[in-house]
């Protein structure tokens, strides 16, 4: 009896470690089934960033930081300082071409964030029946070509930024669903029934007056106060003239390298040629403009070749061939001296490389004594950028 005893005693030890031994291989079964699973979220999240990454440097801009001096630009760049730690929503206004994208990378480097993905969305490029997948992704088999499983932007930027471009273009249908992930953090991947959260930041861009949308009803009223949060408006290029020089300056020695060219002299004349245009197209055509101009020049001569819009500088002024006995043909007012004054100046800086002094310096290629060329420049506000 005592023998039978104990055996049950043993026997009931042996099954309790069975079972202790089922469920701890029950539970190292699930916390496999969710590492996997963690892993492929990962890895999908990781493809996605590097698709994306891949079409980013096959259309990547020449520039990549705020170039000028203007009193518009230290405006905007305050107001970057201001907003980016703070993690608040952006709605970034200008007219085509003149660095929306540009300012939102800036906030995004200047972030607490600026350790994660930034991600860019072109609302204008999507086609109409494509932006719930681009947006929130999809499951394989959810409509046709869906082949597999695909990450949508939001899910790509969780964590970090999403840069909406044209949010303006964004279909009046979608809005909702945007809204809601904007508001709650929560979508569902098309053809998936399971909600998914996450944690972005916005920063939105567009050339439409949204509030005239909104007027119209094209536009939702409460997402546009959801974006709105903290705009940053961005002048064209007409409006800050005076950072003509150092952007040109810029583009030349950034298009140089790219073409292997020794870099060329900027001079006065190419200035004035520079700040008669009225720049529709803002930066994104004075950098296409200042390309051309580089290609067609081998021999490091810079031409440019832009209709004359601004009448405040008569052609004798700014061509480079142009005839000295030819009688002026309109009147410079005081600011225009001052604005022709300023360019000269700052083309002879560039060319030396910023210097004063010396027989290579700034002050001997004007003609003038270094501390006239100093009191000039504190006079006329020129600064070394950087």
């Amino acid at each position: 009896e005592k023998l039978k005893s104990e055996c049950d005693r043993l026997q009931r030890e042996c099954d309790l470690q069975k079972s202790a031994l089922k469920k701890s291989h029950d539970e190292l079964e699930l916390e496999v089934a969710r590492r996997t699973a963690e892993i492929q979220r990962l890895q999908e999240r990781l493809q996605a960033e590097n698709t994306y990454l891949k079409e980013e440097l096959a259309g990547a801009h020449a520039y990549g930081e705020i170039i000028g001096e203007s009193p518009s630009l230290k405006s905007i760049i305050e107001r970057i300082d201001l907003v980016a730690p703070t993690g608040a929503s952006v709605l970034v206004l200008g007219e085509s071409g003149t660095g929306k994208e540009l300012i939102a990378r800036e906030i995004h480097k200047h972030s607490q964030l600026a350790d994660r993905p930034l991600i860019k969305v072109n609302c204008a490029t999507i086609p109409r029946e494509l932006y719930e997948s681009e947006f929130f992704g999809h499951i394989k088999g959810s409509f046709t070509g869906a082949i597999s499983d695909r990450l949508g932007r939001f899910e790509a930027a969780d964590g970090g930024t999403l840069f909406l471009d044209e949010v303006g273009e964004i279909p009046t249908g979608l809005q909702g669903k945007l809204l809601r992930v904007l508001q709650e953090g929560e979508f569902e991947r098309v053809g998936e029934g399971r909600t998914r959260k996450v944690d972005v930041r916005i920063i939105a861009a567009t050339n439409k007056n949204l509030a005239g949308e909104v007027n119209n009803g094209r536009f939702r009223e409460d997402l546009y106060y959801r974006l709105n949060v903290f705009p940053i408006e961005i002048p064209p290029l007409r409006d800050h003239k005076e950072d003509i020089p150092l952007l040109a300056a810029h583009f030349i020695k950034v298009f140089s390298q790219r073409l292997n060219r020794p870099v060329p002299p900027l001079t006065a004349a190419n200035l004035m040629d520079l700040n008669a245009h009225d720049w529709p197209g803002n930066v994104r055509e004075l950098q296409n403009i200042i390309e051309r101009a580089l290609i067609l020049s081998p021999h490091g001569r810079l031409r440019f070749d832009l209709p004359r819009i601004n009448a405040d500088i008569p052609p004798s002024f700014s061509s480079p061939n142009a005839d000295p006995a030819r009688p002026v043909e309109s009147i410079l007012t005081d600011s225009a001296v001052k604005a022709l004054q300023k360019q000269n100046m700052l083309a002879a800086l560039i060319q030396s490389g910023w210097k004063v002094y010396g027989r290579d310096g700034a002050a001997h290629r004007l003609g003038i004594k270094p501390t006239t060329l100093i009191e000039r420049m504190r006079r006329l506000r020129i600064k070394r950028p950087g």
